[in-house]
């Protein structure tokens, strides 16, 4: 088991990510926390911004009562700060917002005043240490990550298919799309780290087909890998039927519907992982309290699909899954970018 105690690389790995995001001696930096954050990453983040010479302050929050009817995991929805004034207008005006909340702010409702200040963002994901170690953003990413947004942006149509039976196609047209390298510098942006990846939100009525988990891929809502298939059946964006015989399906059905809403089932964003550090087979290596997942969302080919709040497609709702699925062919137009689960150039 892994200790969290303050070690000096960690603090160098957390000074590099910073700076990396254009923090410099004298700029006010919010830390925001809540009282169940992983407190060893709000002192490193503390220690890091010190030893740059940044103004640094604590924005602290109480974890808030659970309103949900099922365990809210891995989100990037925070609901922490709970539209708090004062709070989100101390974070507005900051040059940079270190977010350690656990659920993070990339889909928080607060998230567009912050950055409407023109603050930047940085979501660090709730991981144990090491991992953010493991995960450093390379600078070399960016530019694929930036090409790879070109192409999304570009593209009319995304197709995905598999050796395991998915077929699914998606509507490009009116989505909004993005991509994480795992730092930003620009003000009114938002990163987080680890990262690499890029995305689409599809608008609404534009994905329809079969998505298949096969043995392998990843539900990261349950932080497990898949044993038995699942065969999801999509329809104008959303879930119809979830088939299979094993506890896998068993545990999604039971999921999906303890939310009691439609939205639950629809898609939230659709993409692919890029960067080369991350690693599929992560999980194995930690114990479930140290790890979040956000590694596994950016391996290099993975597609991921994830359901939930979409806000191109005006849908919102906390329950949520990551399903990060290994062995697919993702094409934009017909070209190939990830074949099989390879990432292709010249995004590889």
């Amino acid at each position: 088991m892994l200790r969290e105690r303050i070690e000096g690389k960690w603090i160098d790995c957390f000074g590099e990510v910073f700076a990396r995001c254009g923090a410099r001696a004298g700029d006010a930096v919010a830390i925001l926390s809540e009282t169940q954050s992983r407190a060893v990453n709000v002192e490193l983040a503390e220690l890091a911004l010190h030893r740059l010479g940044c103004r640094a302050f604590h924005v602290v929050v109480p974890t808030p009562r659970l309103a949900a009817p099922a365990p809210v995991r891995s989100t990037g929805a925070s609901d922490a700060l709970g539209r708090l004034g004062p709070a989100v207008s101390a974070l507005a005006q900051s040059a940079l917002v270190v977010d350690l909340t656990v659920e993070g702010l990339l889909h928080a409702a607060e998230l567009p005043g912050i950055l409407a200040g023109g603050a930047r963002v940085l979501m660090v994901s709730n991981e144990h240490p090491e991992i953010l170690e493991r995960c450093m953003p390379d600078p070399a990413l960016e530019p694929k990550v930036r090409e790879a947004m070109r192409m999304l942006k570009a593209a009319k149509r995304m197709r995905v298919s598999s050796a395991a039976g998915t077929d699914l196609e998606v509507g490009l047209e009116g989505a909004r799309v993005g991509g994480v390298w795992g730092y930003t510098a620009k003000p009114g942006t938002v990163a987080h780290w680890p990262g690499g990846i890029c995305l689409a939100f599809p608008a609404a009525r534009s994905v329809n087909g079969t998505l298949v988990l096969a043995d392998g891929d990843v539900n990261l809502t349950f932080k497990r890998y898949i044993r038995t298939p699942v065969r999801l059946r999509i329809e104008d964006d959303y879930v119809k039927a979830i088939a299979g015989d094993g506890t896998d399906a068993d545990m999604m059905r039971e999921y999906y519907a303890a939310w009691g809403e439609a939205e639950a089932y629809a898609v939230s964003h659709v993409g692919w992982g890029m960067n080369p550090r991350a690693r599929w087979d992560a999980m194995t290596f930690y114990d479930r309290s140290d790890f979040n997942g956000t590694e596994l969302r950016a391996f290099a080919g993975n597609f991921l699909y994830s359901t939930g709040a979409n806000e191109v497609a005006g849908r919102h709702t906390l329950g949520h899954f990551d399903l990060p699925l290994r062995n697919c062919t993702v094409a934009l137009d017909g070209k190939a970018v990830v074949e099989s689960g390879r990432l292709l150039p010249p995004l590889a």
